[in-house]
């Protein structure tokens, strides 16, 4: 079921997550281990462990990155960067929740489109702001589900009506649980186009 905290105000939402601006695409680290399954201890986890991620401002980082490149037999359309803990919810939601929720449609899901990962910036990218959820390693964002027969369920077209408004909708709900914060279109004026999850270390806040 999903909860949200309605006495937020629309500016502490945004400091919720930070979206806008794409992906770092130099991470500062250095690789640990070749591509493998069974990162963070899930089989289902594909991807390449990457030691501590270093930012390049106050608040950024992650301890013990993980590059993910497959989720549960779905591959992503770029690398993700994250912690453990936010590899997992990616695992759990794709597994308990993507792939139930497209079904046989297309021919099933081919690959998740990445739309944003692990990014040391502040929130919507603005001076001075805190430091976004992205920055922490904590944050991922998908802006469409690629199909099998080379389809695509794309939230920006989809979610709010078309074939895949309900698989969308569906998909979206079940990741209230496995994140603790869940924004799309609907949300805010910054989600239009894009599921984004993270893993803040707060109650559940799904819109």
């Amino acid at each position: 079921m999903r909860r949200a905290f309605f006495g937020f105000s629309a500016a502490l939402m945004l400091g919720l997550q930070g979206c806008g601006g794409a992906s770092d695409s130099k991470v500062s680290s250095s690789s640990s281990g070749a591509i493998r399954g069974g990162l963070c201890g899930v089989p289902g986890l594909v991807g390449e462990r990457r030691g501590d991620v270093s930012g390049r401002m106050r608040g950024c980082g992650i301890d013990n990155a993980v590059s993910v490149t497959r989720v549960a037999g779905v591959r992503l359309t770029q690398p993700a960067v994250m912690n453990c803990q936010t590899a997992r919810a990616l695992h759990n939601w794709v597994e308990r929740g993507a792939i139930p929720a497209v079904g046989r449609t297309g021919g099933g899901i081919a690959s998740l489109r990445v739309a944003a990962h692990y990014s040391c910036r502040t929130v919507n990218s603005r001076r001075g702001g805190k430091v976004s959820e992205h920055g922490k390693g904590r944050a991922i964002d998908i802006s469409a589900i690629n199909l099998r027969d080379g389809s695509a369920m794309t939230v920006l077209g989809g979610y709010n009506g078309g074939r895949y408004r309900g698989a969308l909708r569906k998909m979206y709900r079940a990741a209230c649980g496995p994140f603790s914060t869940t924004l799309g279109p609907g949300s805010d004026r910054y989600h239009q186009d894009h599921f984004h999850f993270d893993t803040a270390q707060r109650g559940n806040y799904c819109r």
